[in-house]
């Protein structure tokens, strides 16, 4: 007599193309260490999708490999190129630019995912959020010190700003990320339209910088 499949028994998950189980298991990696911080353990990530532990190991070679691919999928792959031709794009005003900038920056990175895993980061041993940093730094910062210098006249506009410019941008790129922060970090409501507080934040930077960034920008770093 043939035996039939208990109706209890869990379904088997069908097989998937390589490709695509590695695209699988990094979408769930990323929700998973959002939730969970970079000590949530594959085993578990596993459990959740419903595959074993080998499987993941059949994709990624370490743990640190599959978070080195959530770097890639989160801050990587959100990061718009024409955001670096626009902030020194001097055919538009600065403020401008620094406005529809942190619009379309704010919308991109105002994400359950992309806050928690960027905070995890910095409180563990897994250097991504200083190397997303150090993007920042290099493409939005300093360039931006370096446009105001220009719309000010400040020497020749193309010398390098001290540390006291730079800090002044620093600041308004975090009084910008800080809403997302109260939001997925604190759980703190914000019913603001966040696109508009960006450029409301600009405005204001705005109007305090030009009466005293040439102060600042004449001081010693």
């Amino acid at each position: 007599m043939t035996k039939t499949k208990p109706a209890s028994a869990t379904p088997r998950r069908k097989n998937m193309r390589g490709q695509d189980r590695e695209k699988q298991i990094v979408t769930e990696a990323v929700r998973f260490f959002a939730e969970c911080g970079f000590e949530g353990q594959t085993r578990e990530l596993a459990k959740r999708m419903g595959i074993s532990h080998a499987v993941i190991y059949r994709h990624f070679d370490s743990k640190e490999a599959l978070i080195e691919r959530v770097y890639e999928h989160v801050y990587l792959s959100r990061w718009n190129p024409d955001w670096e031709v626009l902030l020194t794009d001097r055919s538009q005003p600065l403020k401008d630019r620094l406005k529809q900038f942190y619009r379309e920056y704010a919308n991109r990175v105002f994400d359950y995912d992309w806050v928690r895993i960027f905070v995890f980061s910095g409180l563990k041993s897994f250097d991504l959020s200083g190397r997303y940093l150090t993007i920042i730094k290099d493409k939005v910062v300093y360039p931006a010190a370096l446009e105001m210098r220009h719309h000010l006249n400040i020497g020749d506009g193309d010398e390098t700003p001290n540390t006291a410019e730079l800090e002044l941008f620093w600041a308004l790129h975090g009084s910008i990320f800080y809403m997302a922060i109260r939001k997925f970090v604190y759980n703190v409501k914000v019913d603001c339209d966040i696109q508009q507080a960006a450029e409301n934040t600009v405005e204001v930077f705005f109007q305090g910088a030009e009466h005293s960034y040439e102060k600042i920008a004449a001081s010693e770093n």
